[in-house]
Formats: structure tokens, sequence, C-alpha cells
């Protein structure tokens, strides 16, 4: 999977751009705040239909203008796909092969991208929310179906948390419609832990080969879903997950009423790191909990192209420098396996010289670009 092309309208501070990449290496060089980021971003944006930076649509279009838009020609399986997102005000559009997509989750997917930013290091020892929102983007890429089953469970969600708000004199029919909600959630949620668990599975086994050999064999990494009805192995299949919801929600019913809110679903779902059967979110140093999150990051390229066939883009935000020499190197490594990768700094000289002998480089000021392409 290679990204050919790019071209930019009304894009943050880019009003228009039109670029050709280099199927191996793409070095965005620039100081800081003159737009290299954001054209990581775009690239992004133009995948997954959603910013990594912003929940805020509208920051994503240039100052004064009323539209954005992200064009993009894709190589995959061996025939090429133009891509398209227009972002208004009132929300988004998206065109694969000229033809819109009447839901988004029809079109993410198309284009696969694993990022790694500063950030991503705290995957490990960050909030519950920063390693369900990690959860919900990647696994919308491999599996679309699981965005729609979420955006349905946060809909019922929001209604019954407004029904539970409303519970101050409870009635038949606000218990009855209580029911008819929570039969509803039940259902999405084991659908959504049922596919989360078979993920974080399928994770766990990658990433565990790749942490060990990171620590030279001393250390061995293990990723697991953490859930409120408890600890779900793959063995759960979904009608287990359904009758262990019912007794929950039974069980949480009066505290649910009385604190008029959901206390119980995947929304509030977690991810619990060991090393050598130790919890490393809250005993592990530093340096274990990076290397816990660079064997995750490296687990998802290949876990992507075992699931679709091929290696998704890899975007690196200014990654390089906040990684020592060892985990440097093993990232490093994944530019031998021919994964097209973009990356921003502000200067190219701490970069790897084998990256930089292969690399198209473009120097980014105030919003336009010139590019280098090394022999």
């Amino acid at each position: 999977m290679k990204l050919e092309t790019i071209e930019l309208t009304n894009f943050r501070n880019y009003g228009s751009l039109s670029l050709s990449f280099s199927d191996s290496v793409n070095v965005f060089q620039g100081e800081n705040a003159q737009g290299k980021t954001n054209l990581l971003e775009a690239i992004y944006v133009l995948a997954i239909a959603k910013s990594p930076r912003t929940t805020h649509d509208k920051e994503l279009i240039k100052w004064g203008a009323d539209y954005g838009k992200i064009k993009g020609r894709l190589f995959r399986r061996d025939d090429t796909l133009p891509l398209e997102l227009v972002i208004t005000k009132n929300g988004k559009k998206a065109r694969a092969n000229h033809l819109e997509k009447r839901r988004l989750s029809d079109y993410v997917g198309l284009c696969n991208v694993v990022m790694f930013t500063p950030e991503d290091l705290n995957l490990v020892k960050g909030s519950p929310a920063v390693r369900r929102r990690f959860i919900n983007m990647e696994m919308g890429q491999i599996e679309p179906v699981y965005l729609h089953h979420l955006s349905e469970y946060r809909q019922v969600l929001q209604q019954r948390n407004a029904l539970l708000r409303d519970f101050s004199r409870p009635t038949g029919d606000r218990e009855m419609l209580l029911d008819i909600l929570t039969e509803k959630l039940i259902r999405l949620a084991a659908e959504i832990v049922f596919r989360r668990q078979t993920f974080i599975f399928q994770l766990n086994s990658t990433a565990e080969p790749i942490h060990s050999e990171i620590s030279h064999g001393r250390e061995r990494l293990s990723i697991r879903y953490q859930s409120g009805i408890g600890d779900v192995s793959e063995e759960h299949d979904r009608s287990k997950i359904v009758k262990a919801y019912e007794k929950s929600y039974e069980r949480l019913k009066s505290r649910e009423i009385q604190r008029g809110v959901t206390l119980m679903g995947p929304h509030r779902d977690d991810l619990k790191f060991e090393v050598n059967h130790r919890n490393v979110q809250t005993f592990g140093s530093q340096g274990q909990q990076r290397t816990a999150a660079l064997s995750v990051k490296l687990a998802e390229i290949e876990l992507m192209k075992h699931e679709v066939g091929e290696y998704p883009l890899l975007l690196l935000d200014d990654v390089l420098s906040e990684l020592d020499d060892l985990r440097k190197s093993h990232l490093l490594g994944v530019f031998k396996e021919k994964v097209q990768t973009f990356v921003t700094t502000t200067s190219t000289e701490g970069l790897d010289r084998r990256l930089m002998e292969r690399a198209t480089l473009f120097q980014i000021r105030n919003g336009t670009v010139d590019t280098e392409q090394n022999d």
C-alpha cells in the first residue's frame, strides 16, 4: 500500500498544495508551527476521516474558508484508488474511486495507517480513554463494521443516560423503556467486547515476540482486555458475554438510577499491560513502558499486514528524537520491510543515515513545500 499523491485545499495552513511521494521514506522538515505536522495529519485524516489532534472538524478548515478538501491517489492491491474527503462545518463527505460513500464507516479501511507520536509513548501509562481510542482507531481500519456497532452503542448509551438522569419519578413506562434500552445496549456491548478481545488477543500474540526481541529475551509482555464484567478471555463467545452483562446490569440498576448514569460498558473498559507478570502501568520503569508502547506500535503494523494483506502507511510525528538508540533501531528496521514511511522533524541531523539515504526530503516553511530527492 503506497500513497502516491496528495492534494490539499484549505486544510489547516495550506490553501493549495499538491505533492508526489516516494514509495520508501518521506521526511517533512521544518521549524515548529510551519505546517509539517499538518501535512502528516492530512494523510491520517484522508485515511481515517478523523483527526488525531482534534474532535472539532472546523479546526481542520483554513481560517476564513468554507470548506477543506483532501485528495489522494493510493496504490493498493495492484490498482490505483482515488480518495477524496471534503470537510465542512456541517460534516464530512467521502469518495472512493469517484463514488460517494453513504457512511464514513464504508470509507474507513480503504487506506490503512499507523501513526506514532511522542504522546503514543504514554499509551501504557496514560488514561484508559487513551487506550480505548487506540483500540477504536485501529480496529476501525481492520474491521469497518466495528465502527458501525460502536456508533450504534454510543447512540443507545446517550439515550439510556438521558433516561437515567430523568428517573427521579419512576413510572411503569420509564421502567419498560429502561429495560428496552438496556437490552439494546447489552447486545451492542457484547458485540464490541467480543471483537475487541479478539483484536487484543491477536495484538498480544504479535507484540510479545517483538517485545522479547527488544529486551533481548529478558522480558515477556502480556496485554489483556479488562471489562466491567471481568477479564474476557478468547474462549468467551457472544452469548457468555451477554449473560455476564445481564447479571451485571441487573445488579447495578438501582445504583445507576440513583446516580443517573450508565456505570458499566465498553465505554469504561481498559487494557492491562504486564511485563514478567508485573503491572508495568503501575510498577514499570519509563523504559519498560516505552518498550511496551513501541512493541504495540510495531505489532500494529504486522497485524494490519496480516489482516489486510498489505503493509499500512507509517506516520512518525517527531517520535525518533524521543527514542534511545536501541528502540530507534527496531523502529528503523521496519523500513526494510518496504513500509512507506512519513517522518516529521525539525532537523535531519539527528536522523539515521540509513533512513536519509533512501528519503525524499520536503522542506516546509510557512505552508510552502520544497522537495529534495536524495540519490
